[in-house]
């Protein structure tokens, strides 16, 4: 029996504010940060303490809420959703139940399939959690502070616990089960991720958990309206963990129930080394959290004035600038879309286009492969990379005008990367222009077949392959500067003669 995938996703998005979601702490990164160094009586969930709502946390919710085109509640209320667990001080979360901030929103997505709409069905503020780190103790086992013993039980397991994050403000988006496939979940993520970055509101530095995935998959028989059993795959935190873990939970699902079997309602966590699920804990509900409204919170009460000035303030978003890039540039989607999603990608690749008469084409292939190679190998960005896009211009315009070829032109930008210098300085200090002497070509043309006569002799036998290993041994000889047209048409000349 043919089944089709029914996927819906909650990401949860750290707003990246100065101080935490409901008290003046600092927020940190929770990966460098000493443990446990930025938390307060009310963040640690002292009894008596009363949480106060951070403006620019919702603001910067307002501003990924309007992005997504979703209505704005004028009035939305705080709840406390109930459950126990180490990294919760609290015992409760603050989150937004019944009356979130924002509803029914959506996004265009650009697949291999073409456009899809995902519907968005809500977006709610909350707080986020603290971290545990669990470990496997040794005798005498060590804080990692190297200050006290945790255990003296060789091989019983504890865990250590990390409030730092506990309180940070955290924005969950919940889609409807819109998506059909892996393909459409990666894309989503991808524009998400892009799109939370243009907007200023959260890094997008994944593999710090500043923005998690929580996919919700099932299966139905092709034609079937009823949804199936749906299983959770907590917090994953890379696309490739995301859409390795939908397609591993379809295949699953697929051949429990082609075996008679039944899927549980589960959450499961996705075990990279292993490339598998596994189960962690029977599913909720939303009334095994027990909401109710947060006694010590008001109703939060948005401003039609504040939404005005909040999307008067958006920026040109991802998806707007990709369909700007293929009308203006008459890039391809995809090319389009890659540009778009990385800002400081696209910002440098369109300085380029307008420093001088470069063709976009061209511009785009330099950006996206020799340069963006360079700052990949080098770990840094283009934001800091020596090379500015008038600079690359003007290499590119002596490729165009033909004082350089392009293996040429490739030597000189890897120095301009390393040194920062001009390339009309490298190629004028390193005798680099390029050759296109009819009369030299000719003669090294002349010298390179005189010394193999075998591959001659192999391309006039019909062989004409070997006139490529003929071209690279006179460039070697023209020491790389030589016209590639000159000696290709010189060469063939000469080569039927």
């Amino acid at each position: 029996m043919p089944y089709e995938p029914v996927i819906g996703l909650e990401v949860h998005i750290e707003m990246q504010t100065q101080s935490k979601m409901f008290c003046a702490c600092p927020v940190v990164d929770s990966v460098s940060a000493p443990p446990n160094t930025a938390v307060c009586p009310v963040c640690a969930g002292h009894p008596g303490t009363l949480p106060v709502v951070n403006e620019k946390a919702v603001e910067y919710a307002l501003r990924v809420a309007l992005a997504l085109e979703c209505t704005v509640n004028p009035v939305s209320i705080f709840a406390r959703k109930n459950y126990f667990y180490p990294d919760i001080p609290k015992g409760y979360q603050i989150s937004q139940y019944e009356q979130p901030l924002a509803e029914y929103g959506r996004i265009c997505l650009q697949t291999s399939q073409g456009e899809k709409i995902i519907r968005i069905r809500r977006a709610h503020l909350e707080e986020d959690t603290g971290k545990l780190t669990h470990v496997e103790a040794e005798v005498g086992a060590i804080h990692s502070a190297g200050k006290e013993a945790l255990s003296t039980q060789t091989g019983r397991p504890y865990s250590l616990v990390d409030l730092n994050r506990a309180g940070v403000p955290l924005l969950e988006i919940v889609t409807e089960a819109d998506f059909r496939s892996a393909e459409e979940v990666r894309v989503y993520a991808m524009a998400l991720r892009a799109l939370v970055r243009a907007l200023g509101v959260n890094s997008g530095d994944m593999e710090k958990g500043v923005m998690r995935i929580e996919p919700n998959i099932s299966i139905r028989p092709i034609g079937q309206e009823a949804f199936g059993t749906k299983v959770e795959i907590k917090n994953l935190n890379s696309f490739r963990a995301l859409e390795r873990g939908v397609a591993y939970e379809i295949k699953r699902h697929e051949q429990v129930l082609s075996s008679g079997g039944a899927i549980a309602q589960e959450t499961v966590g996705w075990d990279d080394a292993a490339q598998a699920t596994y189960s962690q804990r029977s599913k909720e509900d939303a009334h095994d959290y027990r909401y109710f409204p947060e006694p010590d919170l008001p109703p939060l009460r948005v401003s039609a004035e504040w939404v005005e000035r909040v999307k008067a303030d958006l920026p040109e978003l991802p998806i707007a600038r990709a369909k700007r890039y293929q009308r203006d540039f008459s890039l391809s989607a995809a090319e389009a879309t890659f540009l778009a999603e990385e800002a400081a990608l696209g910002e440098y690749f369109e300085r380029v286009t307008e420093a001088g008469p470069i063709a976009a084409r061209s511009a785009f292939a330099w950006v996206t492969g020799e340069l963006l190679g360079l700052v990949n190998i080098s770990n840094g960005g283009f934001e800091s990379i020596k090379i500015l896009p008038q600079d690359l211009a003007a290499l590119l315009m002596m490729v165009t005008e033909g004082k350089i070829n392009q293996a040429t032109a490739k030597t000189v930008l890897a120095e301009m990367f390393a040194s920062g210098r001009k390339a009309a300085e490298i190629v004028e200090a390193g005798g680099l222009v390029q050759v296109s002497d009819g009369d030299l070509i000719a003669q090294l043309v002349a010298e390179t077949l005189a010394e193999n006569p075998g591959e001659v002799a192999s391309y006039r036998a019909g062989k004409l392959t070997v006139a490529n290993f003929l071209f690279g041994q006179v460039m070697r000889k023209a020491g790389g500067k030589a016209n590639p047209q000159v000696v290709r048409a010189v060469l063939e000349k000469q080569l039927v003669l």
